[in-house]
């Protein structure tokens, strides 16, 4: 079985009343900590508006983050295409590629905040098409082409990247929330896709029918689809216990919920939460719930349900959160690292075999410890030192020695 990829998506969602400066250095420590941890992959958005989401130019981050790590994934999560001239997203995902070394992920949407596209005064009819649109040019600049190109939005005439991408094939992915356009284009074109939409209990259980938007699409444009490109977004938070993990994140969540979701986003159908203890019994503990605040053990239930209700993916993405303080919230992502991941790919399976082998088959090594007290019988002075020997008198026991205290107290009889 194919091993499940771990990354990360930093919106990102930050209260308001810090420093920028300093929240965009904390995540680049973030990313880093990521990276130094072995995570696959790391996303980050664009946003123009609403105050607590401030990346405006995800290449730019990811530039800044590619400094600072060394094998890590860097996707645009996303960039929003009908914000910009299809040839500039290009040349930028081209310049971000090489200046990475390869590790760039070109993640595409249409824009996620309607305050963005009226800012731009960008018809919300017309983003999606346009998103389309722009997708079917960047793969033939991609390829080398040169595009002569007109629509309502853009012109290209003769235009062609004076680079290439670093690598031979730059992976192209799309939002997909519970509308099943992302879906539909991803199948239109047979490439990736990151669902955001799983955040939600809804959007969790629709995982399966959404897989079938993707599906129906490539077979009618003649694609194929992969679920390894396949990527699914979750909400967690990590601690050694139920109850600390409760403590930690109820607080910010509660936030995050009533200021951002409710207050700002004004979603519809959501309420605020009264009380911390509300946020996470609601959050986490209802039938289905798409996140996870507890251990890991919780999170590894939570993933393999996931898999179970979707019929697999290729990427789990854990979003990024200020729902904990920053030194929580880096012992969360570290605690998925340590125990969540290795659970769920089997990398500890071999271990836990091989202490189960010498615990049931002690008897085959009896003969090892035999061995010992032979030599140490065949030497009188090893023999009468024998009767001396108590616990704590051998600093580092040897695995397969004899009883040296039932072996001292026969030489005593």
């Amino acid at each position: 079985m194919a091993r499940l990829k771990f990354g990360a998506f930093l919106a990102p969602h930050h209260p308001i009343g810090e420093h920028p400066m300093l929240q965009f250095r904390r995540d680049l420590d973030l990313v880093q900590q990521l990276d130094d941890l072995g995570y696959d992959e790391f996303w980050c958005g664009e946003h123009h508006s609403s105050g607590w989401e401030m990346i405006a130019s995800p290449e730019m981050f990811l530039a800044a983050a590619g400094e600072r790590t060394k094998r890590i994934k860097l996707g645009t999560g996303v960039i929003s295409l009908p914000y910009h001239h299809p040839f500039n997203v290009a040349q930028r995902m081209v310049q971000l590629d090489h200046m990475t070394g390869g590790r760039a992920i070109f993640g595409s949407g249409p824009g996620a905040l309607a305050s963005d596209a009226h800012t731009l005064g960008i018809d919300p009819m017309t983003q999606r098409d346009r998103q389309d649109e722009a997708i079917a040019v960047i793969r033939r600049l991609f390829d080398g082409e040169r595009v002569t190109a007109k629509s309502d939005w853009f012109t290209m005439n003769d235009a062609a990247l004076q680079i290439l991408p670093l690598q031979e094939e730059m992976p192209f992915v799309v939002a997909s929330q519970i509308s099943p356009s992302g879906m539909t284009l991803a199948g239109k074109y047979g490439i990736g896709i990151i669902s955001l939409g799983s955040m939600s209990t809804q959007g969790l259980m629709s995982l399966a029918q959404q897989w079938q938007f993707a599906e129906d699409s490539a077979k009618k444009h003649g694609n194929v689809v992969n679920r390894a490109d396949w990527r699914v977004l979750l909400t967690w938070h990590i601690a050694e216990t139920r109850e600390q993990a409760r403590r930690e994140a109820g607080a910010g969540l509660m936030r995050w919920h009533n200021e951002y979701n409710v207050g700002t986003l004004m979603r519809p159908g959501l309420t605020a939460f009264s009380s911390p203890d509300e946020a996470v019994d609601k959050t986490a503990f209802v039938e289905g719930a798409a996140s996870t605040i507890g251990t890991p053990d919780d999170l590894v239930k939570t993933i393999k349900n996931v898999m179970q209700v979707s019929g697999g993916v290729g990427v789990v993405i854990g979003f990024v959160h200020d729902w904990a303080n920053p030194e929580n919230t880096r012992r969360s992502w570290d605690m998925v690292a340590r125990y969540v991941v290795p659970e769920i790919n089997g990398y500890i399976d071999g271990l836990r075999k091989s202490q189960k082998f010498v615990i049931e088959n002690r008897a085959v090594f009896e003969r090892a410890g035999q061995a010992v007290m032979a030599k140490i019988m065949e030497n009188d002075k090893a023999a009468a030192a024998l009767a001396q020997t108590g616990p704590g008198r051998v600093a580092i026991p040897a695995v397969n020695a004899p009883d040296l205290q039932k072996a001292a107290a026969k030489q005593k009889a």
